[in-house]
């Protein structure tokens, strides 16, 4: 298989939410920046996507939803419509539809090209809208691209479809699309839903009627860093993905868990996360033969963080991995410095460990407190999949 698809369109910058909002487009302009300067889109074919279409969108979202998005999307419409659309998390902006629908549209098409055999790996950086419902809006999220990716997946005929969701709040949407479709399993790790929105994903919410067990939420106590985050996650996702047997492997790669993200409180480094997204490749190559889509997702921090969590993202997928020690060109640096005077900025791609972080396998005890999330998600899930709850090795 050659090369990698990375789909990129500059109008997906019109996703602006306006102002202050705390998910603003420059994450993404600097992260294609970035990563251009750094070599890592040499090694992609870059596809520039067409918005889905209503038939494509109405594989996820209801009729009156799509037709309130489009009507609030006129130049000066000051009505309120309903369907979460017009408050201050989802604020409703002119063209609203139309760069939410390329949004969907680059995910879709991403996967289509993946079941179709023309590419084993793709990435979307400016999707990962996970909170987005069938028939409204949420969490700044419109239309939801992940689900809308699956739903594609399924439709080209990929018979189970595994997604994985790394950001700090919990992949709500994703889950609510297929919580009673035993061909998605979807796994979401993120901060306690008692501390942080949308206050769902409990270790209970586990799917419904042959569905049970499809839903997998591990619930992180607040100020989780690199070494426990890892724990949790390789005590439960590797082995339920792998018990799952997925075709394709669909991945959420939010970059508000780091520990300067404003809007979340886990504590994790640029070089955590890169460790991640190490995890996640091993993961596609030894379950699905390669076959993965990586999404982007949430991460307020659009100078210090997102960018370089999502340029490893790409250089990873990509297998050509950057090296953390790796210096920030000067032309970058000069261009975040004028989009953000002020801000102090990193000088290399790594936050101070220069490489994967190492941590302590979870063995079956109660040693720290991420262990009794670990034991609550196993005790739930595990024995659904015929697994071992209790036995470190699965």
């Amino acid at each position: 298989m050659g090369a990698p698809m990375v789909v990129w369109d500059p109008r997906m910058l019109g996703y602006d939410l306006g102002g202050d909002h705390p998910l603003h487009p420059l994450r993404w302009e600097l992260t294609w920046l970035l990563a251009g300067t750094l070599g890592v889109l040499d090694h992609y074919q870059v596809s520039a996507p067409g918005p889905a279409d209503d038939l494509t969108l109405g594989m996820v979202h209801t009729p009156g939803y799509i037709d309130a998005v489009r009507r609030a999307s006129k130049k000066g419409f000051a009505f309120s419509v309903g369907h979460g659309l017009g408050t201050s998390d989802n604020p409703i902006f002119e063209g609203m539809h139309d760069n939410s629908a390329l949004i969907a549209g680059a995910s879709v098409a991403a996967a289509r090209a993946i079941a179709n055999g023309e590419v084993d790996r793709a990435v979307n950086f400016c999707g990962g809208l996970h909170h987005a419902m069938a028939d409204h809006a949420s969490g700044f999220c419109v239309y939801n691209d992940a689900a809308l990716a699956i739903a594609a997946l399924l439709e080209a005929g990929v018979r189970r479809v595994a997604y994985v969701d790394v950001d700090a709040h919990h992949g709500d949407g994703v889950q609510a699309a297929f919580y009673d479709d035993p061909r998605v399993l979807t796994v979401s790790i993120h901060e306690s839903p008692l501390t942080l929105f949308p206050g769902t994903g409990f270790p209970s919410e586990c799917g419904a009627g042959a569905a049970q067990g499809t839903s997998v939420n591990l619930a992180l106590p607040a100020g989780t860093a690199d070494a426990a985050w890892l724990r949790a996650f390789h005590a439960v996702v590797p082995g339920v993905v792998r018990a799952f047997k997925p075709e394709v492997l669909v991945t959420q790669h939010g970059a508000d868990s780091h520990r300067e993200d404003p809007l979340a409180d886990l504590n994790l480094t640029i070089d955590g996360q890169r460790t991640s997204y190490l995890a996640l490749r091993k993961l596609a190559e030894t379950v699905t033969s390669g076959r993965w889509l990586a999404l982007g997702g949430g991460g307020y921090s659009p100078v210090r963080v997102v960018p370089r969590a999502w340029t490893h993202l790409l250089a990873i997928v990509a297998d050509h991995d950057v090296n953390p020690t790796r210096p920030l060109p000067d032309d970058w640096i000069a261009r975040a410095a004028a989009e953000r005077p002020g801000i102090p900025l990193p000088i290399d791609m790594s936050d101070g460990t220069m490489g994967p972080v190492t941590f302590e396998r979870w063995d079956g005890t109660l040693e720290i407190p991420v262990d009794r999330a670990i034991q609550d998600t196993r005790s739930t899930i595990y024995p659904l999949h015929g697994l071992d709850a209790h036995d470190p090795r699965d």
